[in-house]
């Protein structure tokens, strides 16, 4: 249920502000929606599995506040980020 590590790699250098950047909140942010696109088919089969679905809403929390944090910062890096994910309709 975990990424390969050549994904994660992808994912941190399409969303690096530079090359050495691995905990901006752009990055954390594409990280966890990978993660949580991921996890989301197991829970459509898996109806019952309540334990995973806590992991799955606190993650969803995480990039929320996240999120929150990027928009208060940095508006045009949050509206910039959310078009790339395509998290907003």
């Amino acid at each position: 249920m975990t990424m390969a590590s050549a994904q994660v790699a992808e994912i941190i250098q399409s969303n690096a502000r530079s090359a050495a950047d691995t905990g901006s909140p752009e990055v954390q942010v594409a990280l966890l929606t990978a993660r949580i696109n991921e996890l989301t088919p197991h829970f459509k089969l898996h109806v019952h599995d309540h334990h995973g679905r806590r992991g799955l809403l606190k993650m969803v929390n995480q990039r929320k506040r996240l999120l929150s944090y990027l928009k208060e910062k940095a508006p045009d890096r949050y509206t910039a980020l959310i078009a790339k994910l395509g998290l907003r309709k």
